[in-house]
């Protein structure tokens, strides 16, 4: 048996969903992070558990030809991207890989194809981001990531995932907090003010919206320098005060106040304008989130007499770009200021052929009337619940589209609405929204037999 605190060469096999290190001891697996398949290491064995154990980069002993240098300094202490040292081409192979062996082995699929949309750009790519704020030994402002498993941040100036437009805003802001000197929060002590910076931008109109998320309501001195703000950077369209007083992992609180400029910022998707507010979701990669709607677009070959309904719908992303190609959509969203800004990009739009529903998905979807001819869901990390899959199976629409951001919760899915030979997948499409990272996004269609 390995031994807590033994000091092992090990071989790195494989890599996890996770994004760890695989290897054996005397056929124990034992998952390293910042290791990559190639590796031959030195590892420190700190937890051993019944069916696994988990080590510590100690020393690389051979390189793996999947290894490359990272692009960033603090990679092997900041918490955002676990993938640095990995070659990208590689990490688009575990991620196809990771897909289909899942699907495979939890839903029971054989004879699919498989092949990644890869991001054009593998750094510079994240439209969104939020800094944890803290305070650092000698009295600065710190702002980044927090260090993997802990909530010690890592300060940074720069980061290479985020889109490059941002980075003199996240090292000059900081700057101006400090001379402001307000009081940063303390997560234990539960004192201060401050807590986040966050920054979102538009890819294709370059708009940025600065939100300061605060425990506190109001602050004359950031009201103040709101105005500057707004009039030193020409792209900055709005400059926002969260307001999140509990004591939570969540960022945003539920009210946004405004301070200077707007709301919020225009963003053009599919050819249409969004109205995008600092707490609503939108996809971070622009790009590749536009790359798999138009190859989901294309397998579902509207032809302008369908109705659709789109489930957990957000602020319309795909909703509304379907309404212009359908006789009629329908959006089902719980998140109240994601139907607002629904209606609101519908109403920029001139879309009329299009409903939003406030209200939760396993209770709205049961209760409806409507026959569709395609679903699209878009459910949590968790995927459907068994009233969803239920109804899905009640209403028996031609296609279903589901994307999801795991695969696991994917295929269990996909094998429930398939089992009885109601349905047949028929496509499958995974996408690298967050290169550097171990996760990936898939759409599947699923046909009615």
């Amino acid at each position: 048996m390995i031994q807590q605190g033994e000091l092992v060469t090990l071989d790195i096999e494989d890599v996890s969903s996770e994004g760890n290190g695989i290897g054996k001891i005397n056929q124990q697996v034992v998952f390293v992070p910042n290791t990559v398949t190639g590796d031959r290491i030195t590892t420190r064995i700190i937890r051993v558990k019944k069916k696994h154990a988990e080590g510590k980069l100690e020393e690389i002993q051979e390189d793996s030809k999947y290894r490359i240098r990272p692009r960033c300094i603090v990679a092997d202490k900041c918490g955002g991207c676990q993938w640095q040292h990995i070659d990208y081409e590689y990490q688009l192979k575990v991620k196809e890989t990771q897909v289909k062996e899942t699907l495979t082995r939890i839903g029971g699929f054989k004879d699919f194809r498989v092949e990644t949309i890869f991001s054009d750009e593998d750094l510079g790519y994240r439209n969104k981001v939020n800094y944890p704020l803290g305070v650092a030994e000698n009295g600065n402002i710190k702002a980044g990531y927090y260090q993997l498993g802990s909530h010690q941040i890592v300060n940074i100036n720069q980061c290479p995932i985020q889109d490059d437009r941002l980075n003199p805003l996240l090292k000059e802001i900081k700057q101006d907090l400090q001379t402001l000197q307000i009081p940063i929060y303390n997560e234990e002590t539960r004192k201060g003010a401050l807590r986040h910076l966050c920054f979102r931008i538009g890819k294709n109109t370059g708009e940025i919206l600065l939100t300061l998320v605060s425990a506190q309501v109001s602050n004359a001195a950031i009201e103040k320098q709101a105005q500057k703000w707004l009039q030193h950077y020409p792209n900055l369209v709005g400059v926002c005060l969260n307001h999140n007083p509990k004591s939570t992992n969540v960022i945003f609180g539920k009210e946004t106040d405004l301070l200077a400029g707007r709301l919020y910022l225009n963003e053009i998707f599919a050819g249409l304008t969004f109205h995008l507010r600092p707490e609503t979701f939108f996809q971070v990669n622009t790009n590749v989130a536009e790359a798999l709607f138009k190859q989901v677009l294309s397998q579902l070959d509207l032809q302008g007499n369908e109705i659709v309904i789109d489930l957990y719908c957000g602020i319309g992303t795909f909703t509304l770009p379907i309404a212009k190609k359908a006789k009629q959509v329908i959006g089902i969203e719980s998140h109240n200021l994601s139907i607002e800004q629904a209606n609101r990009n519908a109403k920029v739009n001139d879309i009329e052929n299009v409903k939003f529903i406030l209200g939760q998905t396993e209770v709205i979807l049961p209760e409806m009337d409507e026959k569709p001819d395609i679903i699209i869901l878009d459910p949590p990390r968790k995927g459907c619940q068994p009233e969803v899959i239920e109804t899905l199976l009640t209403l028996k629409p031609q296609k279903i589209v589901y994307i999801s951001c795991h695969p696991a919760t994917l295929a269990r899915d996909l094998k429930m609405l398939c089992e009885n030979g109601n349905y047949k997948l028929t496509f499958v499409q995974p996408a690298d929204f967050f290169p550097q990272t171990p996760h990936v996004e898939t759409a599947a269609i699923l046909c009615r037999n």
